[in-house]
C-alpha cells in the first residue's frame, strides 16, 4: 500500500501547486475589487466578475505550460508504479 499512498500523496501535491497560484491571484483580485466597489460606492456585479475572470485567465495561460508538464509527470511516475502498485 505504500506505492498508492505515495501516488496519492504525489497527485495531491500536483493538485496543490495547480490551483493555489489560481485562487491566490483570485482571491487577491477580488479583495483590490471590493476595496475599490467600498471607496467608490459603486455596486455593480459585473466589475467584481470581470477582473476575477481575466487574472484567473491571465494565470492560467502564464502557468498553463508548467501545470500541463506537471500533469504529465505524474502520468508518467503513475504509469511507472503500475506494476508495483498491482502487486501490492
Amino acid at each position: 500500500m505504500g506505492e498508492f499512498e505515495g501516488l496519492l500523496r504525489d497527485a495531491l501535491l500536483v493538485t496543490a501547486l495547480l490551483t493555489i497560484p489560481v485562487l491566490a491571484i483570485a482571491t487577491l483580485v477580488g479583495a483590490v475589487v471590493a476595496v475599490l466597489q467600498a471607496a467608490t460606492q459603486i455596486q455593480e456585479q459585473t466589475l467584481t466578475l470581470l477582473p476575477k475572470v481575466l487574472a484567473v485567465g491571465l494565470t492560467a495561460a502564464l502557468f498553463g505550460r508548467f501545470g500541463l508538464a506537471a500533469c504529465a509527470q505524474l502520468l508518467l511516475e503513475a504509469v511507472a508504479r503500475i506494476p508495483q502498485l498491482v502487486r501490492g
